[in-house]
C-alpha cells in the first residue's frame, strides 16, 4: 500500500539539503522523488540492470531512480510494484504524485516533482535542483518556464499488487 503521507513527510523533511544516506546529484529533482516514493513503501525492482525497473543499491541505481524522462516511461508502463496513472488534470492528483515537467514543450521531461499539499484544489510541490517546497505547481515563475512548458501528471496507484 502506498503510503502518502509517510511519503510527504520524507519530502518536507529533505526538501532543503541531502540525505546522506543515498547519492547526491547536480541535478538531483529525480533521485529526490524517487527517494519519497520509497518513504511512501514503493517496492524496488530490476536491479542490477540500469535500463530496467526503478531500483538503487550498493552505488548503483537504474536510470529511473535518476533520470526525470526515464521515470515518466517507467511509471506510464510499469504493471507491477511501483505503478501510476496519467491524468489529465491536476486536480485529479493526491498528495505523494508526481508531476513531470517538459519545459521546451519537445516531448522530453526535463524535471520531476512530488504534490506534498493541495490548496483551493491546486497542487503544490517539492522539488530538488532548486530546492523549493509548498510551491504552486505551475511554475510560471521557474527560471526554467516557457510558453511551450507541458505537464504531465501521474496518479500513483495505492496498491503495488
Amino acid at each position: 500500500m502506498y503510503n502518502r503521507q509517510a511519503a510527504v513527510q520524507y519530502a518536507n523533511l529533505w526538501w532543503n539539503s541531502r540525505n546522506p544516506a543515498f547519492p547526491n546529484f547536480d541535478v538531483d529533482c529525480t533521485n529526490y522523488i524517487s527517494q519519497c516514493l520509497l518513504a511512501g513503501g514503493a517496492p524496488m525492482r530490476g536491479a542490477p540492470n540500469r535500463e530496467r525497473g526503478w531500483w538503487i543499491q550498493q552505488g548503483n541505481w537504474s536510470f529511473s531512480w535518476s533520470v526525470a524522462h526515464s521515470l515518466r516511461w517507467y511509471l506510464e508502463g510499469s504493471k507491477t510494484g511501483l505503478k501510476a496513472t496519467r491524468v489529465q488534470t491536476a486536480e485529479q492528483l493526491d498528495i505523494g504524485d508526481i508531476i513531470f515537467y517538459d519545459f521546451q514543450g519537445d516531448g522530453r521531461i526535463d524535471h520531476s516533482v512530488i504534490v506534498t499539499s493541495i490548496q483551493n484544489g491546486i497542487p503544490y510541490v517539492n522539488a530538488h535542483t532548486s530546492d523549493s517546497i509548498n510551491r504552486a505547481y505551475f511554475y510560471q515563475d521557474s527560471t526554467a518556464y516557457t510558453p511551450n512548458m507541458t505537464y504531465y501528471f501521474y496518479h500513483i496507484d495505492d496498491s503495488f499488487a
